[in-house]
């Protein structure tokens, strides 16, 4: 439900790059260096096969479909300091993003968080200290389909029990942003902290 004064009710956050650094030049290194791959090759084939991953399949699966894409035949070491190597690079929080999470915990805010995240990391982020104040974590691993489908922006308003007016969404993704405001859902494109701030301080009061 809306809150008295007329704010939004609820704020749902992306993790990725928006509560998130992006992974370190030094991470994106390793995984080039252990793929043994050509870096444009390595990447292209990362990302082509993402989308499954985190709809739910196996990390034994993605990375088996990585490896089939470049002609890879990894052994059970290389497999998992690929797999340990890229979960590990995706769950260091933006120091900007810890303290709004924690002046927005103080002030009352309603938080969830909606990712697109395969078991793996959805399952790290579920103990995450910063994110424990959050009321609902969604992970497109568990409803088996991913941002922009409208089908998982309804479904969360729906387990919010929250109208799409009464709900703020901030996504660092054009097209995740785009399918929530066909929704009504009131949006931020994320580019930065600096941005993010003046938008809620818009729509929450000062921060």
């Amino acid at each position: 439900m809306a809150s008295r004064d007329g704010a939004p009710s609820t704020v749902l956050f992306d993790y990725g790059e928006v509560l998130s650094l992006p992974p370190s030049p030094e991470a994106r290194a390793e995984l080039e260096r252990l793929s043994g791959a050509p870096e444009a090759d390595f990447w292209a084939a990362y990302w082509a096969e993402r989308r499954a991953y985190d709809r739910g399949c196996a990390a034994r699966d993605y990375w088996d479909g990585v490896a089939g894409r470049l002609g890879a035949a990894w052994d059970s070491a290389t497999r998992h300091a690929l797999w340990a190597t890229d979960v590990g690079s995706w769950l260091h929080l933006a120091e900007a993003s810890a303290a709004l999470l924690d002046r927005l915990a103080a002030r009352g805010t309603r938080l969830a968080l909606l990712s697109n995240a395969p078991h793996d990391i959805a399952g790290a982020l579920r103990h995450s200290p910063a994110l424990a104040p959050f009321d609902r974590l969604f992970f497109s691993c568990d409803l088996a389909a991913c941002k922009p489908e409208p089908a998982v922006y309804t479904h969360v308003l729906t387990e919010l029990g929250t109208p799409a007016a009464d709900v703020v969404f901030v996504d660092d993704r054009e097209e995740n942003v785009l399918a929530a405001k066909l929704l009504g859902i009131d949006t931020h494109h994320y580019a930065g902290p600096e941005g993010l701030d003046a938008f809620l301080t818009e729509r929450l009061g000062p921060m």
